[in-house]
C-alpha cells in the first residue's frame, strides 16, 4: 500500500469516526440532555401547553386558539368566542397563516362587516360597539386571546345563557385578563379557552371533548 491509498484511508478513517462520535454527542445525547430539562424544568410547556376540562381530559392548548361551535358552525352562545381565524378552515395547526388581504381589499372590507353585524346580533350590541380584534384574524389564525373589550362585550350574553349574574362572569374576565409583557409590551388580553374551562367550573356546560379538533360542541 503506497503512502497516497495509505492517507486516503487515514482520513477517510479520522471522517468516519468523527462523524459517529459527533452523532452520538449531539445526535442522542444532546438531544437527550434538552428534553430531559425541558420535563423537568418546564414541562407543561414542552408538553404542549395542554389544558384539563373538569373530568380531566385534555381539550386544548393554552397557545393555540379553537373555536366553540355546535355541529352546523353556529356559535355556542354559553362561551366566550374567540376572534376569526383565516388558517385553513378555521384554527387549523398545520396551516397557520393570515388572509394576507390589505385594508382595501373588497372580500376582506366585506368578511368584516359580515362579522361586525354577526357579532352585533349575536352579543345585542350596537355594530359600532364591536371591537377590531372580534372582526379580523390574527396574522397567524392561531391567536388564543382576545382583546378585554371582546370579553366584556359577550359578558352579557354568556351570563344569560348560563343562568348566571353578570358580576361573576365579570369576575372571571378579570382573573383571566393579562396585562402587557412587563407592564408595556403590547396590550392586555384573554385567553379564551382558560376562560371558559373556568366558566365549566361553575356548572351549567361543558366544552366536549369528543368533538373534531378546533370546534367545541355541546
Amino acid at each position: 500500500m503506497n503512502s497516497s491509498t495509505r492517507a486516503t484511508v487515514r482520513t477517510t478513517g479520522v471522517a468516519v469516526r468523527a462523524m459517529l462520535l459527533f452523532t452520538v454527542v449531539l445526535g442522542i445525547a444532546y438531544t437527550l440532555v434538552i428534553t430531559g430539562l425541558g420535563q423537568l424544568a418546564l414541562g407543561a410547556q414542552a408538553n404542549g401547553s395542554m389544558l384539563d376540562d373538569s373530568r380531566g381530559e385534555a381539550t386544548g392548548s393554552s397557545l393555540l386558539g379553537q373555536s366553540f361551535v355546535d355541529a352546523d358552525g353556529a356559535p355556542l352562545p354559553e362561551f366566550f368566542q374567540s376572534r376569526p381565524s383565516a388558517a385553513g378552515d378555521g384554527y387549523d395547526a398545520g396551516a397557520s397563516s393570515g388572509s394576507n388581504l390589505g385594508p382595501e381589499n373588497a372580500d376582506l372590507v366585506a368578511a368584516i362587516e359580515e362579522r361586525r353585524a354577526q357579532i352585533s346580533e349575536f352579543n345585542g350590541v350596537p355594530p359600532e360597539a364591536v371591537p377590531a380584534d372580534a372582526v379580523t384574524a390574527s396574522a397567524s389564525g392561531l391567536d388564543p386571546h382576545i382583546s378585554p373589550e371582546y370579553a366584556a362585550l359577550q359578558v352579557a350574553r354568556v351570563a344569560a345563557a348560563r343562568g348566571l349574574e353578570p358580576d361573576e362572569v365579570r369576575t372571571l374576565v378579570a382573573a383571566h385578563t393579562t396585562g402587557p409583557l412587563l407592564g408595556f409590551l403590547g396590550q392586555a388580553s384573554v385567553n379564551v379557552l382558560e376562560l371558559n374551562l373556568a366558566l365549566d367550573e361553575l356548572g351549567a356546560a361543558t366544552i366536549d371533548t369528543t368533538s373534531t379538533p378546533g370546534s367545541k360542541e355541546q
